[in-house]
């Protein structure tokens, strides 16, 4: 019954991304309702997401030690991708900075979280993954997609780059709301200023879908032959080897077992998130490459779900 739950939560997906498709081919918005969803979702809709959630998490959740399978299975899975672009794709360094994240960026908000509580019952177990993107690989990534896209490095720039993300922003207030309501016991933002946030919050998941749903109008998956078997090696890692991996390490190096070892494995076999389109969107640079292997990853991530699910549930 769960794993049924789940896979309907897929569907949810991919009728707001058809949406997004739809409105596209019917010109709904003009020629830059794309751009418009994807710059408001990225400024203001999803770090007020990313508050909402984080803010009312218990903080001990947010830091639970499965972060560190997260962390590592990912690390591993992006430093794979660079290693065999290197030897095979000699991706320009912008796109190849694209597929490590669309090897190692789970989709943790608009799939994660139903996955979490249909399948694991639990949906705070995706809070440490949530923490870490926004708060390492996000910042990581984007301070190098400005840098290479930019042409040129600068110490200032790298180390002011949190200070440009509205993402991270959003992330860290939460988690400062959290410790405080840890604390002290009393949560320190009325619902007159909390419930806007959360309501508009609640817009950047359909935002990015649907400008994800546009981008496919007028273009064809899987074109553009000389990305192809990089594509389809960011789908094998982040839908096969993502997962065995983090089972070699929750098995053998954080000993555990049971719900714990399953809700490692399930969640590594998350799809990319969308939100990868979103930043390739937001320095145009390897758009399509985003786009293909997000959706690759995400027509495949249900079966290996499934797989896991059998295996181990």
């Amino acid at each position: 019954m769960g794993l049924l739950s789940a896979l309907q939560g897929f569907c949810v997906i991919g009728i707001v991304i058809a949406v997004g498709y739809v409105a596209a081919r019917l010109r709904i918005g003009g020629s830059t309702a794309q751009m418009v969803l994807n710059k408001f979702s990225f400024f203001v809709s999803s770090p007020c997401l990313m508050f909402a959630i984080l803010s009312k998490e218990p903080i001990f959740d947010i830091f639970h030690p499965s972060i560190i399978v997260a962390f590592l299975s990912a690390v591993l899975v992006g430093a794979v991708f660079l290693a065999l672009n290197r030897a095979f794709f000699h991706l320009k360094a912008a796109d190849a900075t694209i597929g490590a994240l669309n090897s190692l960026y789970l989709n943790s908000n608009n799939i994660g979280l139903p996955i979490a509580t249909y399948i694991l019952g639990n949906p705070a177990l995706v809070a440490p993954i949530l923490v870490m993107q926004q708060a390492l690989f996000t910042p990581v990534g984007l301070t190098v997609l400005d840098v290479t896209t930019k042409g040129k490095a600068s110490a200032k720039e790298i180390l002011t780059q949190p200070l440009h993300q509205p993402l991270l922003i959003g992330s860290l207030l939460g988690i400062l709301v959290s410790a405080i309501k840890a604390w002290t016991g009393v949560f320190v933002v009325p619902n007159y200023i909390f419930d806007p946030i959360d309501m508009i919050g609640d817009s950047a998941v359909p935002m990015i879908l649907m400008a994800f749903g546009m981008s496919l109008h007028g273009s064809k998956p899987l074109q553009q032959k000389g990305d192809r078997p990089a594509i389809f090696t960011v789908a094998v890692l982040k839908n096969i080897v993502m997962p065995v991996i983090a089972f070699l390490l929750a098995y053998f190096m954080m000993g555990f077992r049971g719900p714990e070892l399953y809700a490692c494995v399930v969640l590594a076999a998350l799809p990319t998130g969308q939100n990868v389109y979103n930043y390739a969107a937001r320095y145009e640079v390897g758009m399509q490459f985003a786009r293909d292997g997000i959706l690759l990853s995400t027509m495949t991530s249900p079966i290996f779900i499934a797989i896991v699910a059998v295996l181990l549930g």
